[in-house]
């Protein structure tokens, strides 16, 4: 039953482009292809290149991978600087319960290494720990990839969107999970590379690599939040957490100019006042039960991306 929606809703690549040209006016110098999947846009390659020809713009894309043995070389040669491929668990039982799919691992095994041979590294490694269902898999996680050249990033399970039926006594803290790598591969603290970088940055102590953890539930960073995020059809969101957005693609197709464009992201940029993830960690410090009322229903992940 789910609705999706009709091509002339969707954004067309000369808008997305245009958008993030006039982004990168504003100061903008990272961008995300993100989904759902991204590698089910058709001709995404085409629209790698027309976001490769805007000045000093880093461009990643995150994917669950399996379409890159296919797409990766395709994707370098058109441009693409980094991958993130999610990957929560190496035993198949657990990925497809994580996942609810019918795959394995080892398909997104074999994009991270299509990636990697074609000249997409380092990739980043994504993993969401929920207690109960893989946090067993957080130490074969870090032996497998530790030297990988690849760098593997924990992320605390969060209440994205209003269908995963989330508690807090499912997240497995970020505490939880540096203490029992480091019970077996020691590691230690490495400062940020950048004012708003989510992950913090751990390094093994023998110098075979490093790990992310993203501790968005029990330390947020509402207040070093430097990201927006555009969806298919035209939506700009402040917030990960959202349950508006706004519409950009009015603006696109109703005849405003670069300059008025840039003044109307402004005006939202500028006005800003999200800190739901802060809001909710008091709330869910005051009481174990503590829910954060709502508003309205948030976007699920599957549609605004990570």
């Amino acid at each position: 039953g789910f609705h999706f929606l009709e091509r002339k809703e969707i954004l067309t690549f000369e808008e997305i482009s245009r958008t993030a040209r006039v982004f990168a006016g504003l100061g903008l110098h990272k961008i995300r292809l993100t989904g759902g999947e991204p590698l089910l846009r058709r001709d995404i390659a085409r629209l790698i290149g027309m976001l490769g020809e805007i000045p000093e713009l880093d461009m990643a894309l995150t994917t669950n991978g399996v379409l890159l043995p296919e797409l990766a070389p395709e994707l370098k040669a058109a441009g693409l600087g980094r991958v993130t491929v999610s990957l929560d668990a190496l035993d198949p039982e657990i990925f497809r319960q994580m996942g609810d799919t019918e795959i394995g691992p080892e398909s997104v095994l074999r994009g991270i290494e299509a990636a990697s041979a074609a000249g997409l590294r380092p990739l980043k490694i994504n993993a969401v720990i929920k207690r109960g269902m893989n946090e067993s898999e957080i130490l074969p996680l870090a032996k497998f990839f530790k030297g990988s050249g690849h760098i593997l990033r924990f992320i605390e399970y969060m209440d994205v969107g209003a269908t995963n039926g989330w508690r807090m006594e499912e997240v497995v803290t970020a505490q939880e999970i540096m203490a029992e790598i480091h019970s077996e591969l020691p590691i230690e603290r490495v400062p940020p590379t950048y004012m708003g970088e989510v992950a913090e940055r751990w390094r093994y102590l023998d110098g075979d690599g490093e790990i992310g953890i993203v501790a968005s539930v029990t330390r947020p960073f509402c207040g070093n939040c430097t990201r927006a995020r555009l969806s298919a059809e035209g939506k700009l969101y402040t917030c990960l957490f959202a349950t508006d957005g706004h519409d950009l693609r009015q603006q696109l197709r109703g005849g405003s100019g670069d300059e008025s464009l840039a003044r109307f992201i402004t005006g939202i940029w500028r006005g800003r006042s999200d800190r739901y993830s802060e809001l909710r960690r008091a709330a869910t410090a005051s009481s174990e039960d503590a829910a954060l009322a709502e508003t309205g229903t948030r976007i699920e992940m599957s549609y605004i991306g990570g």
